[in-house]
């Protein structure tokens, strides 16, 4: 198989997507109306969209954490003593 022959891949949903999508599963199934392999399906596609979310979270806190460690060091060298 080609690659021009190869299925296209959707690029995985952005955080709020993935976030707004889990809020329209969990209204539906908090409906009462999907039928027990909806319900399977929903099910898993949440769980996916979850983990989506919560990388996409991790990654901004590890970033979030590094900013903070340079802006320590940042203000320790600052305050040092000259040598």
């Amino acid at each position: 198989m080609s690659a021009s022959e190869q299925p296209q891949t959707d690029p995985p949903p952005t955080y709020e997507q993935a976030a707004a999508r889990v809020e329209e599963i969990i209204r539906r199934l908090d409906s009462g109306e999907a039928s027990l392999n909806e319900t399977l399906d929903l099910v898993k596609e949440g769980k996916g969209l979850i983990e989506v979310c919560a990388r996409e979270l991790a990654a901004v806190g590890d970033a979030l954490e590094e900013l903070k460690l340079d802006e320590l060091v940042g203000r320790l060298e600052r305050e040092a003593p000259p040598t």
